[in-house]
């Protein structure tokens, strides 16, 4: 199986989910948990328990939290290769999940935002396949280590995948900026706002044939409508419907579960139709439990 480095955020998700509506400028009951996340660190972890050679890459605090999420991802697997900042946190989120389970999400990236080219370990960059988090190019302070990634994966011919990982952001950063950034990767992720974002069109199958101008290959993730595959090759989307759940009890890193679950058959060079309900079945997974991390 193809060895996958992701390059990537590690977080620790403070999620509070609430038991009824939210009540503005009051009190609301919630159940609060602490969970490790980030995006980046979220993908390796799923990967590593459905069996992938997986090696994460981030940056963490010189702090308990950063230790704890540290020992995590070495739990599930994951070769775990976090430089350690001496000033700033682990980065931290506070996911807040209505009663519905729609997620709001403020974070302070902390030591994400310090990761540096330097960060990068030599080693890694000799063949298999890079995913790196849009999250580390959206973010000014990370951007050098992000481009660095994707120039050293061209150079070792390391086929790469990219996730926008959240519209708003990437709306502040601009489409332009980040599409010329990923020139040269093989496949993107992007959700219906994402898309929206990169191209303007609300249409999802519209958005991806436009967005097949930059990336070979393009996955569209719909959240209960499943996913959707254009590949610059073909003249019609391959569309996979969402995989049932009893209920949904958190969204947070469903979308970093349906890319680990796509990448394997992916890489394999499976049919995009496999590829993509193998995605929706860890998403499904995810969306099943509190927390963005798989359950050990």
């Amino acid at each position: 199986m193809t060895r996958v480095v992701v390059v990537g955020d590690l977080m620790t998700d403070a999620v509070a989910r609430a038991r009824y509506a939210l009540a503005r400028a009051s009190d609301t009951p919630a159940i609060v948990t602490m969970h490790g996340g980030g995006s980046g660190a979220n993908i390796a972890s799923w990967l590593a328990v459905e069996g992938a050679e997986v090696a994460f890459i981030g940056r963490r605090g010189a702090d308990i939290t950063g230790r704890n999420r540290d020992m995590e991802l070495m739990g599930y697997g994951v070769d775990a290769r976090l430089v350690m900042d001496p000033e700033r946190p682990t980065g931290t989120c506070v996911v807040l999940v209505t009663h519905k389970g729609e997620r709001t999400m403020l974070s302070d990236p902390g030591a994400n935002a310090a990761l540096s080219p330097e960060d990068l370990p030599r080693d890694l960059f000799g063949g298999g396949h890079l995913h790196l988090s849009g999250y580390t190019l959206i973010n000014e302070g990370s951007r050098d280590a992000g481009l660095a990634a994707l120039d050293m994966a061209r150079r070792s011919g390391m086929s790469i995948s990219v996730d926008c990982s959240s519209s708003a952001p990437l709306e502040r950063t601009g489409a332009e900026p980040f599409l010329e950034w990923t020139n040269g990767a093989k496949l993107l992720f992007a959700n219906v706002d994402q898309a929206k974002v990169l191209t303007g069109r609300d249409d999802p199958e519209a958005a991806a044939k436009v967005l097949t101008a930059w990336f070979p290959q393009v996955v569209i993730k719909m959240n209960d409508e499943g996913a959707l595959w254009f590949g610059n090759s073909r003249s019609e989307p391959v569309r996979v419907d969402a995989e049932p759940v009893d209920r949904i009890i958190d969204g947070t890193g469903a979308g970093d579960a349906f890319c680990a679950g796509f990448l394997p058959p992916w890489l394999e060079g499976k049919p995009p139709s496999e590829a993509l309900t193998a995605g929706c079945h860890l998403a499904a997974q995810a969306i099943s439990h509190l927390g963005a991390r798989p359950r050990l």
